[in-house]
């Protein structure tokens, strides 16, 4: 019987959101999957997730949502995570903290567990424990509940989600991470059969410096001053990953994909204004 899931790359302000409405028929059809998972670290102003959009992803089909370091940007949603089973914030932060860190997802007899990580390395505004030994705990508490175990490690650094990828070998069934936001080109079956990627990539504009204005980035980088630029919508797309699972939560195939959105049309505007 087996278990397949789609994970959505990190959706990054409205324009990610619209583009998951828009490209969620074609996932259904293209994948069939059991279970739509997605990170949405971004999907609020491109900073954190508040609670409108944490309903309305729910509502278009998206079984989990999982978060990063922008967890608790959200006021709003800091208070909501108690009513919110479905938004996963980092294991590895603080005792006690707000909401659900890992659930076990059950539709149609098939039960997979979801477990969210945060690097260490990058993060000025957040200090998480150390997340290698998290996963060592939960792991092993999760593998008696279902077989099937994938983790979001939502890291800034290539080395620390390589590293992760290797120690989680065998100890869960898939590692994918996120952070980058850019879909990498190694989706592998590693050798204990895990699936892993090093970063799922987005679901937003592709013509933008991680889902931001570009103009403004750059003149960011010429000037030193920061910026809080505005999102871009350009050529939207949805990345992730589509993973298939034996009945022992073992990794049979990872494929990565890209899937082109629809662009939010501001009627209010004409033609002219829009280009």
């Amino acid at each position: 019987m087996g278990i397949t899931i789609v994970f959505l790359g990190e959706i990054v302000g409205k324009t990610g959101v619209f583009t998951v409405k828009s490209t969620m028929p074609e996932i259904r059809q293209r994948f069939e999957p059991d279970f739509i998972f997605a990170n949405a670290n971004s999907a609020t102003g491109c900073a954190g997730l508040g609670i409108q959009h944490a309903v309305y992803l729910r509502k278009l089909g998206i079984d989990c949502i999982t978060m990063g370091e922008a967890a608790y940007y959200k006021p709003d949603m800091t208070e909501f995570y108690p009513k919110a089973g479905w938004v996963l914030r980092p294991a590895n932060l603080p005792e006690g903290d707000p909401g659900r860190s890992w659930r076990i997802f059950e539709k149609n007899g098939k039960r997979v567990a979801v477990v969210m990580l945060l690097g260490q390395s990058g993060f000025a505004r957040i200090h998480a424990d150390n997340p290698f030994l998290a996963i060592d705990r939960l792991s092993n508490f999760l593998r008696k509940e279902t077989a099937c175990i994938t983790v979001n490690f939502h890291a800034a650094t290539t080395a620390e989600k390589l590293s992760m990828a290797r120690h989680t070998d065998g100890k869960v069934s898939a590692m994918l991470g996120s952070g980058g936001k850019v879909l990498t080109a190694d989706a592998r079956i590693l050798s204990k059969k895990t699936a892993a990627i090093t970063d799922l990539g987005r679901t937003g504009s592709m013509l933008s410096v991680g889902g931001l204005d570009p103009d403004a980035k750059v003149k960011e980088f010429l000037t030193g001053i920061p910026s809080w630029s505005r999102e871009a919508s350009a050529q939207p797309e949805a990345q992730g990953t589509y993973i298939c699972f034996d009945d022992d939560g073992k990794a049979i195939s990872i494929e990565p994909f890209r899937i082109c959105g629809k662009e939010i049309v501001d009627e209010g505007k004409s033609d002219s204004q829009r280009n």
